[in-house]
């Protein structure tokens, strides 16, 4: 198996569904153009990891949207996924202070995930445990999705992680198997995502169950930014902003956070956005 993937499993003696998510290629190019700190970069790998899972988990075409707004260090964090596993995601950081743990991130924080499928966002609000992302996002599958779920995630510069665990509606689980489930998953370390972290990790964690493995999702970076949608920022900035800072500075450059592509834009091309009645000549001269 190649990183950058979800791996479905189910067990064949449980009712139990499952699915593993290995990030390496796509997290580091999330990371390459900022600079956070040991904590912020774990935090967000386990939303990485976590908005991926979770996107597998939901029949649906269109987006999830994972969104942390906070007044601790970590003021906002985003995490986007589309339906065919294409993610990206950026935390704004405030002053850090004496930050040693995810309660001191998430300081009167806030967190909710939207489901878009391009016709009725749904949102739902999930309450924020202290002692971590995967057990606040355990409370939103049992109260928002009314599925029972155990999620355990992991993260560091190099791999993004996790599992998820969830019960099959309608069929009963004897409890100290929901149990005995949720302890295996917690024993997932970073260490166990270096290298081929795929089929081989699911049997060596789950060694005393019959697993039947499905067919291996490729998970990828991709930004959706575009020149369009650049455009249509500055168009909402305004024109008089935009001339202003375009006399003040010569040209404005607009910067992605979450790519860091860089769009500039001269007096021609603000020119061009703000004038009424354009008319757009042929791409070819005869």
């Amino acid at each position: 198996m190649s990183a950058d993937s979800v791996i479905p499993f189910g067990f064949e003696s449980l009712p139990v569904r499952g699915a593993l998510i290995h990030l390496s290629r796509s997290w580091r190019r999330m990371l390459r153009d900022h600079d956070y700190g040991a904590l912020i970069v774990e935090t967000l790998g386990h939303a990485a990891a976590a908005t991926g899972l979770i996107a597998h988990s939901l029949k649906f075409d269109g987006s999830i949207t994972l969104q942390i707004q906070s007044r601790g260090a970590l003021r906002m964090l985003v995490m986007q996924c589309t339906s065919d596993l294409k993610l990206r995601g950026l935390a704004s950081v405030g002053p850090a202070g004496d930050v040693s743990n995810f309660a001191d991130l998430i300081e009167e924080g806030h967190c909710a995930v939207t489901v878009d499928n391009g016709k009725r966002p749904y949102q739902g609000i999930v309450d924020i445990s202290a002692e971590s992302l995967s057990a606040s996002l355990e409370h939103y599958f049992a109260r928002s999705v009314q599925v029972p779920s155990h999620i355990a995630l992991v993260a560091n510069e190099d791999v993004a992680g996790g599992i998820l665990l969830q019960q099959v509606p309608g069929q009963p689980i004897d409890p100290d198997d929901w149990n005995r489930l949720h302890i295996l998953a917690e024993t997932l370390g970073d260490r166990d995502f270096h290298g081929d972290a795929g089929i081989g990790l699911i049997g060596k964690l789950f060694a005393e169950d019959d697993i039947r493995v499905y067919k291996t999702r490729a998970v990828s970076f991709r930004c959706r930014c575009s020149q369009q949608k650049t455009e249509d920022v500055l168009k909402m900035l305004g024109e008089n902003e935009a001339r202003e800072t375009l006399a003040a500075e010569g040209a404005i450059e607009v910067v992605c956070e979450y790519c860091g592509q860089r769009r500039n834009f001269d007096a021609v091309d603000i020119e061009r956005l703000f004038v009424d009645n354009v008319v757009l000549g042929p791409d070819s001269v005869q």
